[in-house]
């Protein structure tokens, strides 16, 4: 009996087996933010794109190729020269996704590593295009039209391998050491350019005014002049009495002077007396 009833185990275990392993090979998950793609053995790639969520297909005969239609960063670095044969460095970030509907002649054409394949064939094609039509200047101060430009053909070129880009940047950008010490030396020749100009406005504003003084000082001159000539002494002697006024003033003022009437003739003694 026991061996009977191994026997039936038996019989029954290995089909049951079989039965699971084939259910689970005929399941399969696409996980949120994922396409599937299902390539049959006899039909081949078909048409149709399996959305998220769990699905059945036929073991060995079918298989599941699983696509991650998440955007999708990628950088791309190259060197190339511009339109005056400068060489640059440059790197571009790429946000890129397969579009969604494509994707059965993506696999078909590229396979899953798209990207790979794709990306940085052309991403190189379209950097070495467009600087090439740039001076090594003008990529600097029109660096937002070279970015402009750059995104335009590449978008265009990716929409031909059927990848949408999100968003194209310039985020790098170096020159070889020639243009960069031409740069500086370029910006030390301006500074000292502005400089020496600066020096010859300043000498030239001290001019002016030197000639603006000595006028004022020659008209002064010919003023007093004139009026010593009209007035005669009188004009000379005022101002004796006011130039003394200002000095009885200072001096009255001071503590360390003393002041002692004078003699008939109306003038005064001014004697210096120090402090204890």
């Amino acid at each position: 009996m026991a061996a009977r009833g191994l026997d039936m185990i038996t019989k029954f275990a290995i089909p049951a087996t079989v039965g699971v392993a084939l259910l689970q090979n005929s399941i399969y998950d696409v996980r949120g933010g994922s396409r599937a793609v299902i390539f049959d053995r006899v039909a081949g790639v078909k048409d149709t794109v399996v959305n998220e969520g769990t699905h059945f297909l036929i073991p060995w005969l079918q298989k599941a190729i699983i696509f991650d239609v998440r955007t999708k960063p990628r950088i791309i670095p190259t060197t190339t020269g511009s339109k005056d044969l400068q060489m640059v460095s440059l790197t571009l970030r790429v946000l890129h996704r397969p579009e969604v509907q494509a994707l059965p002649k993506i696999y078909q054409n590229l396979g899953p590593d798209y990207d790979e394949r794709v990306l940085p064939s052309i991403g190189n094609e379209v950097l070495k295009s467009i600087v090439a039509q740039f001076d090594a200047a003008e990529l600097i101060t029109q660096r937002e039209a070279v970015s402009q430009r750059i995104r335009a053909d590449l978008v265009k070129r990716a929409a031909e391998f059927n990848i949408a880009l999100e968003d194209v940047s310039i985020t790098h950008m170096t020159f070889g050491k020639e243009f960069t010490k031409a740069v500086e030396q370029k910006q030390i020749a301006q500074q000292d350019a502005e400089r020496a100009r600066f020096i010859v406005e300043r000498a030239e504003q001290e001019r002016q005014a030197n000639v603006i003084r000595a006028e004022g000082e020659a008209e002064s001159a010919e003023t007093i002049s004139k009026s010593i000539a009209k007035a005669g002494d009188g004009l000379i002697q005022i101002r004796k009495i006011e130039a003394s006024r200002e000095i009885a003033q200072v001096l009255a003022a001071n503590p360390n002077v003393a002041y002692l009437p004078g003699g008939g003739k109306g003038t005064n003694l001014l004697m210096n007396v120090g402090r204890a």
